[in-house]
């Protein structure tokens, strides 16, 4: 997939990469994997490196099973075996069931906007690894989208009390790009953590989970590029034991006619979202940072940040297409001054 940039910048202190903590020095231990087809890093600060890189390497274990398990992309995983046979069925243990209970969570409370079963949408547009790139792409037309939009419908995806997923046609695929990412890496973190690891970075680019403090009781900081000018930031957010998820309008495009139309689309108008350019969540996991990032985008932004507000697990800060930023009260950020 095409990407415009990183859109998020990491803001980690390269004065010193070893500190003094009760006699024994604490190094900072860094790795990056290809998976998901991005790279995911992961920081450690530990003062026993042998175990921190075991640890790291159990992590990425971690992340790739779920990659392998359940991506809709990774050829032989669960999710692609549905979606590329005739056969609608599969059968979900106790890890699936609660994943899809998170996404069924995210339909209703978006009124059935966030929808898994998009895919034939993005299709119509390009969104695909073979056409992405293509200086040949068309707008769909009206009837196109109209024709594409009756194999969308997660209301045509049952689950049964032991677990069978059932996809009723016409709809034939489920898309797991929105949310699969930031569950890994949430269960990486539960991996470190499990491990004695007391201070931790793994990232996705657009998911993010801190454990603890970077050492000196130093926050983990993050800077948040600016939608329209990459080389910007528009603020920094400072994180400790939370996640954050990220969704915007220049992660991933298409262009069309010298246009850039991105990938969150609006399934009832078959067209990109265009009353936002990015939305940051912060929570207490990457699954629901991820998953809610996306949700909350396709949702009017009064709407978002009504319930946000009325929840004490939430923060949010929205970027709306006029770059006004409007933040839940209890989203805190250092502005970056121009």
């Amino acid at each position: 997939m095409r990407t415009k940039n990183k859109f998020i910048v990491f803001i980690l202190s390269m004065l010193s990469v070893f500190f003094i903590s009760c006699g024994k020095e604490v190094e900072k231990i860094e790795e990056s994997k290809f998976l998901f087809g991005t790279y995911i890093k992961i920081i450690v600060y530990s003062d026993n490196k042998e175990k921190a890189m075991q640890s790291i390497e159990k992590a990425f274990n971690e992340i790739q099973r779920i990659d392998e398990k359940y991506n809709s992309k990774s050829e032989g995983s669960l999710i692609y075996n549905l979606n590329n046979s005739d056969n609608k069925t599969v059968k979900l243990d106790e890890e699936g069931i609660k994943l899809f209970e998170g996404i069924k969570k995210s339909y209703e409370l978006s009124k059935h906007k966030y929808d898994i079963t998009i895919a034939p949408l993005l299709e119509l547009w390009g969104f695909t690894d073979e056409t992405i790139e293509l200086s040949t792409l068309k707008l769909p037309t009206k009837e196109e989208i109209d024709f594409t939009k009756t194999f969308v419908g997660y209301d045509k995806v049952n689950i049964s009390e032991d677990g069978i997923l059932t996809i009723e046609s016409p709809v034939k695929e489920i898309d797991t790009g929105s949310f699969l990412k930031g569950y890994a890496i949430s269960k990486a973190k539960e991996i470190l953590k499990a491990d004695g690891i007391k201070s931790a970075f793994i990232t996705s680019i657009s998911s993010i989970e801190v454990i603890g403090e970077k050492p000196e009781n130093k926050p983990w900081k993050i800077g948040l590029q600016n939608p329209e000018n990459p080389s910007e930031m528009i603020g920094i957010v400072s994180l400790k034991d939370r996640a954050m998820g990220v969704s915007g309008d220049y992660q991933t495009y298409v262009e069309i006619d010298g246009k850039m139309y991105h990938h969150i689309l609006d399934k009832d108008t078959g067209y990109p979202v265009t009353d936002k350019k990015m939305v940051v969540v912060l929570c207490d996991n990457a699954f629901d940072a991820d998953l809610l990032s996306t949700t909350f985008f396709l949702m009017p932004i009064d709407e978002v940040i009504n319930y946000v507000d009325s929840r004490e697990d939430f923060d949010i800060l929205i970027v709306d297409k006029d770059m006004n930023i409007i933040t839940s009260k209890n989203f805190k950020y250092e502005e970056v001054k121009k």
